[in-house]
């Protein structure tokens, strides 16, 4: 059975969250429904694994998922056609490639990609409701990098991680926090952009929302270093909303969508 990889972007809004649940909608049985609609050769009950098992509300413009399917496709034909059986679900299939039969989503990953969209302003959100993070007050991007240095390579961030995780080990190497501040009418948008091979589970909305602490002046940034030092889950700020946080992208060892 070929296998092929699929480039995935969604709303998590209406979805419990990546992984199927009994009675709950996610977006991996919305996938999995448009493949057994389109593609007899994938057997009914088989499943396809994705790069990051993102919870309820949190969006993603970059997933990659693969799939064994019954025939060979033509990537654009399958991603068209995909499209067609997705409707009216908000995911969307943005790139196909037939990869070779040992590729896995998860496993063969050497990166993820993740973004925050955090906007600073006292009017509510209209358009970018249910997409974003608001707080009503002023937040200090400068303070709020001071304070993301101290995570930056690898630590153990059991302070950072949901107590429900099952990842083996809380030993993570973070690779890259950047923040990016966007003035925007009668306010500010704060973007945090986070770099790692892998992630513990709500570690990035953890950070983010004991770095929102910093930016409001609640915290001092020699805070988080202190917080992440002490290993413990009780030293963590806030975590914050899933509304606001993108799965932005995966990288793999040989390019896989010609991007």
């Amino acid at each position: 059975m070929p296998r092929y990889a699929l480039k995935i972007e969604y709303d998590g809004g209406p979805f419990s969250g990546w992984q199927a649940q009994a009675d709950q909608p996610s977006v991996q049985e919305a996938v999995e429904n448009a493949l057994s609609r389109l593609d007899p050769g994938f057997a009914e009950g088989a499943r396809i694994a994705a790069a990051g098992r993102t919870d309820a509300g949190v969006h993603a413009t970059g997933q990659v998922a693969h799939a064994d399917l019954g025939r060979e496709w033509d990537p654009f034909r399958l991603t068209e056609a995909l499209n067609f059986h997705l409707k009216p679900a908000p995911v969307a299939i943005l790139a196909a490639a037939r990869v070779a039969d040992d590729f896995h989503a998860r496993f063969s990953a050497t990166e993820r990609r993740y973004s925050f969209r955090l906007i600073a302003r006292r009017a509510p959100v209209t358009h970018e409701k249910g997409r974003v993070w608001q707080v009503t007050h002023h937040l200090d991007a400068e303070a709020m990098r001071q304070g993301a240095a101290h995570l930056i390579g690898k630590h153990d961030f059991t302070t950072f991680r949901s107590s429900i995780c099952q990842a083996q080990s809380p030993v993570k190497t973070m690779d890259e926090i950047r923040i990016e501040e966007r003035e925007i009418p009668h306010g500010q948008e704060i973007l945090f952009h986070l770099r790692a091979r892998s992630f513990l589970h709500n570690q990035v909305r953890s950070i983010v929302g004991t770095l929102e602490r910093v930016g409001a002046g609640s915290w001092h940034p020699s805070k988080v270093g202190e917080a992440l030092a002490a290993c413990d889950r009780a030293a963590c700020g806030p975590v914050c909303p899933p509304q606001g946080l993108y799965l932005t992208g995966v990288g793999y060892p040989i390019g896989i969508f010609g991007d």
